[in-house]
């Protein structure tokens, strides 16, 4: 080959004399543990190695070549010994230090290339240069321009499955060079290629030693070796001949240099690189993402939509009660609403109301008995509730009419056969479409003429949505009914006058009707209004809770499937890391893929809280659901979290791997 890879000055071959090596080990051991003793791979090795040498380093399997080549890399660390780069302790250095040191000064060229397969040839080659942040441009260009002089030029938007094995260890080469490739580490460089494409790489290794960088080769091959200018021996772990073919020289170039971009934009890229690697192995594993998603999805889901199923459903009950006045109190026999014994309470009476009526607090008051019989008109028959009411139960109520009129005071002196029904049982009973006003209906065997419609009941109080019919509460009590008892009282305190105060009044007259016995209980508006929010937001945190648990549960199989991604991208991780990523680069990768997978799982749960809304209110008549953009932001925030969270193990333990254990990992 007679490509050239840099246009540096040379200055001539010049013999090593007394330059510090670039490389220095002492006393090197290095031991694995084997069940419960520990194998010496390495015995005591010492070796330097000079700037701008060409070494090749030769031995058997098994003699120690690969674990020194490893070590000499930064991938590997030594047991015992020291290891001086530069005149730097690596022993004394942190994982980040180390991978500095291979972003900065090591390229390595791999037997088996150790490609990205995910990325094409232009951005393998780019890798060193995002961890260490240089301009996105510039190193693009550089890319471009090795992959171009190495004869790639055709091939740069192709994938490593999509080269042949000759092309995939020139674009291990040139990202060997990236970032200047001071010495360049090669194990078993022609062991996969075919002997052309061996040569081939061998001429290259060649040029790049006379351009000035030191080259150190692990073989088993002597052909290999007697390529080199100097061969050094290794077997069972020791150094058993060091010998130069030619006489030592230094060649001197100047450092290739990428510029940098500014310490903003490093971040930017080195997340930006992340942020595409998941999606990336998102997009490779679409099933098994979706999968992980789902707990996600329903989780959300569940969330999102019962909050707006409470929300909606609280928002139309309390404009219901709006719909009646906030200054309405209502008087009810016994101690509370979960007396069991108010059934028995017969003390109220139409003289209570009467009193009430006369009191300078209120502006209306009605009495109130209930009651459920069969509607009959002609051949139609109906259930309906059956309300005695008195003559100012519409206005009490703030019940609009639609036709015809109420009850007159002659109505409840007269036990007026009369009756008011609402639309709801007009819609029952005048299937029809008669005009209602003036039909006679049959309350089980009392005859009444309706006389007025008001509109439908809100849904709130009294008949909920039932067909209602209203008449006259002395009517009610003594045809119907036959009892002599309220079932309670509703009092419409005055706009001007302070509803804590009128109530206090009321429970004082009463209790003095009643002769000092307070067998009543009074309750407003708003205290049903604070009751029922109250009940709302006990029910939505309780379902809510138990969506939460099933985000947990979605949160875990993340954590499993990541782990697994983990475990099946080890060797991606090895290569990154043995181009120069820093632990936090590879856990930031891995976190996005965590964050993502949740966070897309908390939009299609939105997505889905939505379409589960839609087919409720279709279903259900009346169902409303009212979504809020709070809920729905906490609902993606909460997903995004727990990618966090869930995320965070995996990504620790991808980013704590042992570059070497990783490299090795099939």
């Amino acid at each position: 080959m007679n490509r050239h890879l840099s246009q540096n000055d040379r200055l001539g071959a010049q013999p090593i004399g007394a330059e510090a090596p670039i490389i220095s080990i002492t006393g090197l051991w290095r031991r694995f543990q084997a069940g419960g003793e520990a194998v010496a791979v390495l015995r005591g090795v010492d070796l330097d190695i000079h700037r701008g040498e060409m070494v090749a380093i030769i031995g058997q399997s098994g003699s120690g070549k690969s674990t020194l080549m490893n070590i000499l890399g930064c991938l590997d660390r030594a047991s015992e010994g020291t290891y001086r780069f530069a005149g730097k302790d690596v022993g004394k250095l942190d994982a980040d230090a180390l991978a500095a040191l291979r972003r900065e000064h090591f390229g390595f060229i791999f037997q088996r290339y150790q490609l990205l397969p995910d990325l094409d040839a232009v951005e393998n080659v780019e890798v060193p240069a995002v961890y260490a942040g240089a301009d996105a441009t510039r190193r693009r260009e550089r890319a471009i321009a090795l992959l171009t002089r190495l004869g790639l030029g055709d091939r740069l938007d192709h994938r490593p499955n999509a080269l042949s094995g000759g092309q995939q260890q020139r674009v291990s080469v040139a990202r060997a060079l990236m970032n200047g490739g001071e010495v360049i580490l090669a194990d078993e460089p022609t062991g996969a290629l075919d002997s052309h494409s061996g040569k081939e790489l061998m001429a290259l290794l060649k040029e790049l030693h006379a351009d000035g960088h030191t080259i150190i080769i692990v073989t088993h091959d002597p052909q290999i070796a007697a390529q080199a200018e100097r061969v050094i021996e290794i077997a069972d772990g020791e150094i058993i001949a060091d010998r130069h073919n030619v006489e030592p020289r230094r060649v001197e170039t100047t450092q290739t240099e990428i510029r940098a971009a500014a310490s903003w934009r490093r971040g930017l890229d080195r997340t930006g690189e992340a942020l595409r690697m998941a999606l990336r192995a998102m997009g490779a594993h679409k099933l098994r993402t979706f999968l992980t998603m789902l707990g996600i999805i329903i989780g959300i889901a569940s969330v999102v939509a019962v909050v707006a199923l409470g929300q909606g459903s609280q928002q139309a009950v309390l404009e219901n009660i709006s719909s009646i006045g906030t200054n309405t109190i209502n008087v009810y026999p016994g101690s509370g609403f979960g007396d069991m014994r108010s059934g028995r309470v017969r003390t109220l009476r139409a003289t209570d109301a009467e009193a009430l009526a006369s009191q300078p607090y209120a502006d209306s008051v009605t009495p109130q008995v209930s009651a459920n019989a069969t509607v009959l008109y002609r051949n139609t028959a109906t259930s309906a509730s059956i309300t005695g009411v008195g003559a100012d139960y519409f206005q009490v109520n703030g019940r609009s009419f639609t036709s015809g009129s109420g009850f007159g005071a002659d109505s409840i002196r007269d036990m007026a056969q009369e009756a008011v029904i609402d639309q709801t049982a007009v819609d029952a009973i005048f299937t029809n479409g008669e005009d209602p006003v003036g039909q006679v209906l049959m309350l089980g065997r009392v005859p009444v003429r309706v006389i007025g419609v008001v509109a439908a009941s809100t849904g709130f109080g009294p008949g909920g949505n039932n067909a209602n019919v209203y008449v006259p509460y002395t009517s009610a009590m003594s045809r119907i009914l036959g009892q002599s008892w309220l079932n309670s009282i509703a009092v419409r305190v005055a706009d001007d006058y302070d509803t804590d105060q009128a109530e206090a009044e009321i429970t004082e007259l009463m209790t003095r009707l009643h002769g000092g016995t307070e067998d009543f209980f009074l309750q407003n508006t708003d205290t049903i209004r604070e009751t029922i929010q109250s009940t709302t937001a006990t029910l939505t945190i309780l379902i809510s809770t138990i969506a939460v648990i099933s985000l947990v549960v979605g949160g875990i199989g993340v954590m499993n499937i990541m782990l697994v991604s983990v475990s099946e991208r080890t060797k991606e991780i090895g290569i990154r890391m043995a181009v120069g990523a820093r632990r936090s680069d590879i856990m930031r990768q891995f976190l996005i893929e965590a964050i993502l997978v949740c966070f897309a799982g908390g939009a299609a749960g939105v997505a889905l809280s939505f379409a589960l809304g839609q087919g409720l209110t279709a279903i259900v008549s009346g169902a409303r659901l009212a979504y809020s953009t709070e809920s729905i932001v906490i609902a993606i925030l909460s997903a995004s979290l727990i990618g966090v969270v869930f995320g965070f193990m995996p990504a620790r333990s991808a980013a704590r791997m042992d570059p070497v254990d990783a490299l090795a990992r099939e």
